[in-house]
Parts: C-alpha cells; sequence; structure tokens
C-alpha cells in the first residue's frame, strides 16, 4: 500500500468522523430535549374548553336578568289585571251610586197632579222608620213606586204614619197600626195589624184588587181600600206622599 497516498487522505477521514460525532450528537440532544420537553408540554396542554368562574358568573346573571325580566312581566301584568279590576269596580260603584242618587221621576209618583190643597208635616224618627217599612214592604209585594206613594198617604190620614196601638176612647172601634185597620173586619189579628210589613202588604193586597188603581188619584185609590167616613181627605197627603217614597225608594 501506498503510504504516502494514506496519509494524505487521513485528515479527511478525520474530519468526516468528526462531522458524523456532532451530527449524532445534536441530534441525541434533540431525542433527550423531546424527550424531556415532551410530558412538560403535555402537563400545559389546554383541556376541553371549561368556563371560567367569570364565564360562569356572567351566564348566572344573564340567566337571573331573564328570570328577573319574566318576574318583572308576570308582576306588570298581574299588576294591571289588578288595576283593571279595580277600574271595573269603581265604574260599577259609581254606577250603582248613581242609580241610588236617581229619584223616580214626579210623573210615575203622580201622574195624575195633586188635586186640592197640600199639607205637610214634620216626621220623626219613628215616622221615617214607617216610611221606609211601607216602602220596603211594597216592593216586597212587587208593586211600583205610585202604590206606595197611595200607601204612604193612606197611612198619613189614618194615623200619621204612628204604628198606633189601642187608644182606649179614643179608638176608633177596634183600628190598629198604620193604616187602622180592623181585627173585626177581617184584617188580621191585633199583632199582625200592628206589624208594619204585615199591615202595608195586606194593604197593597186590596188595592191591587180595585180595577186600574195605578190610573186612580190616590184619594180614589185609597178610599176604595179603606172605605173611609171621609172619603176625599187623603188627597191632601199626595205631594208629602211622593216627596218621601222618591226620597226613600232607592234607599229602602
Amino acid at each position: 500500500m501506498n503510504t504516502t497516498l494514506f496519509s494524505r487522505w487521513l485528515p479527511a477521514i478525520e474530519q468526516t468522523s468528526l462531522v458524523r460525532k456532532t451530527a449524532l450528537g445534536v441530534a441525541g440532544l434533540a431525542f433527550v430535549g423531546g424527550a424531556v420537553a415532551g410530558p412538560a408540554v403535555a402537563a400545559h396542554a389546554a383541556p376541553e374548553h371549561v368556563a371560567s368562574p367569570v364565564s360562569q358568573s356572567v351566564m348566572a346573571d344573564k340567566g337571573n336578568d331573564h328570570k328577573s325580566d319574566k318576574d318583572h312581566k308576570s308582576d306588570k301584568d298581574h299588576k294591571s289585571d289588578k288595576d283593571h279590576k279595580n277600574e271595573k269596580d269603581r265604574t260599577s260603584e259609581k254606577r250603582d251610586k248613581r242609580e241610588k242618587d236617581r229619584k223616580p221621576s214626579r210623573d210615575k209618583l203622580v201622574p195624575h197632579g195633586a188635586q186640592g190643597k197640600q199639607s205637610r208635616i214634620a216626621l220623626s224618627g219613628e215616622q221615617s222608620d214607617n216610611v221606609k217599612a211601607i216602602v220596603k214592604a211594597t216592593k216586597k209585594a212587587g208593586l211600583d213606586e205610585r202604590a206606595a206613594v197611595i200607601a204612604v198617604g193612606t197611612s198619613l190620614q189614618e194615623s200619621k204614619l204612628e204604628n198606633l196601638g189601642h187608644l182606649g176612647d179614643r179608638n176608633d172601634h177596634d183600628s190598629l197600626g198604620l193604616f187602622q185597620q180592623r181585627p173585626s173586619s177581617g184584617w188580621g189579628s191585633p199583632e199582625q195589624i200592628t206589624d208594619p210589613e204585615y199591615s202595608t202588604i195586606a194593604f197593597l193586597k186590596g188595592l191591587k184588587q180595585v180595577d186600574g188603581w195605578q190610573d186612580l188619584p190616590l184619594t180614589v185609590a185609597a178610599q176604595k181600600v179603606q172605605v173611609s167616613a171621609y172619603p176625599d181627605a187623603y188627597a191632601q197627603w199626595e205631594d208629602l206622599a211622593a216627596d218621601l217614597v222618591a226620597n226613600t225608594w232607592n234607599n229602602s
């Protein structure tokens, strides 16, 4: 072998060997670095998406806001319904008050006008209560304001709207009560006749048997029921009776 030629190749071989070692060292370092870095990178890898506490709080607030809006709407609707009901109640109360304050027309109370000179008296509390009792009984009997005027006018003449008991020597036979009805004439027992409701309904039963009583002057209608010795005496009370019924009809 040529020693000179071998010596010439030796530096090139050493250089090539050095390059290979360097390359292997770098590759090995890269491998080792990768092996070491791998788990660390895995440990810090982002997990599946989980809402952060801030995000959860925002979502919760949004949910609460949605619920709050719904509750607010529900409260608003409830309040609106309640206000509507209250308004209807107020309207109904106003209508009832207007009906209560509206008095029966004069034409209905005194369709033919008052006849002759009219009389008036001031009423006590007891007399006013008896007017109310007569009006209430008239309604119970299913009759109208005109019938009440005739009944009140008749009672004004017979007893001045006082529920009279037996007056002894001053008594007209056995006449009793608001209408001075007589037990002996079949009007009822003394206890019944002195009951304002009973005596009024008894009078009205007699009135309903009078043909065309609605169109008769008060004094004529009353006389046909009472058969009084003073048939024209009832006429003087028509104005007062009409006023009393007008003021009482919607309050009884």
